[in-house]
C-alpha cells in the first residue's frame, strides 16, 4: 500500500491525497512536518534529504516533490485522459502545473505565509503588498484562462493540471484579508471542482 509521508494540512501534502481519492488508490500516511514530527529526523531523512514534504513510498519506489508525485501517480495508477499521453496534451497538462508551482509561490508566500500566518521568516509588510499584488494579477491570469477555454485548466476533462490549481484556488478564496477582484470564471471552476468528492475532502475542506 502506499505510504504517504506529511502532515494532511500541507498543501503540497493535500496534492497528493487528493490525486489519491481521484484514482481510488488506497494510501497510509504518517504525520511529519510543522507541529508533527520533525523533518530533520534522520527516519525521514532517509526518505528525503531535502527534508520537505510529502514524501511517498511505494513498495521499492521512493518519491518527493508534490508535482513529480502527482504525474507518478497518474502514470501508473490514471486513465490516459488524467495524464494525457499524447506530446502536446501533456504539455498543455504540465504547463499548468508548472507555473502554479512558479509563477505563485513567492505571491502566496507574501500573501498568506506573512500576510495570514505571519511567519516570521516572510513576515514584513513590503512582502505582504507584493505578494498580494502578485496573486491577485494570477488569478486574474487564470480567470482569463477559464473563460477562453474551460470549464477546467484544459477544456472539457479533468486532469492533472487541475490538482495543483485547484489548491491555489482553494487558497485564493481563503485570502480575505483585503479586497480581492471578483473573477467569475475562477469562481466557476471552483465551484465545479468542489461538485468532486475528493476536492471536498482534501482540497475544499475548511483548510486554506
Amino acid at each position: 500500500m502506499l505510504r504517504i509521508l506529511g502532515r494532511a494540512n500541507s498543501i503540497n501534502v493535500r496534492k497528493v491525497l487528493w490525486t489519491c481519492g481521484e484514482l481510488g488508490i488506497p494510501f497510509v500516511r504518517e504525520d511529519w512536518g510543522r507541529g508533527f514530527r520533525s523533518t530533520d529526523d534522520p527516519e525521514f531523512r532517509s526518505v528525503n534529504p531535502v527534508g520537505l514534504v510529502p514524501a511517498v513510498i511505494d513498495g521499492d519506489k521512493v518519491l518527493s516533490e508534490s508535482n513529480t508525485i502527482v504525474r507518478y501517480l497518474a502514470t501508473a495508477y490514471g486513465p490516459e485522459a488524467f495524464y494525457p499521453r499524447e506530446p502536446y496534451a501533456r504539455a498543455q497538462a504540465e504547463r499548468w502545473m508548472d507555473w502554479a508551482n512558479y509563477e505563485t509561490s513567492i505571491s502566496l508566500r507574501g500573501a498568506f505565509l506573512a500576510g495570514v500566518l505571519h511567519e516570521a521568516t516572510w513576515d514584513n509588510d513590503w512582502f505582504i503588498a507584493t505578494g498580494r499584488k502578485l496573486i491577485t494579477k494570477e488569478i486574474g491570469q487564470l480567470d482569463a484562462h477559464l473563460s477562453a477555454g474551460g470549464p477546467f485548466m484544459c477544456g472539457e476533462t479533468f486532469t492533472v493540471a487541475d490538482i495543483p490549481i485547484g489548491m491555489v484556488v482553494n487558497r485564493w478564496f481563503h485570502l480575505t484579508n483585503f479586497d480581492k477582484p471578483d473573477y467569475p470564471a475562477v469562481r466557476a471552476y471552483y465551484d465545479l471542482l468542489g461538485q468532486r468528492p475528493a476536492y471536498r475532502e482534501h482540497g475544499r475542506n475548511g483548510l486554506p
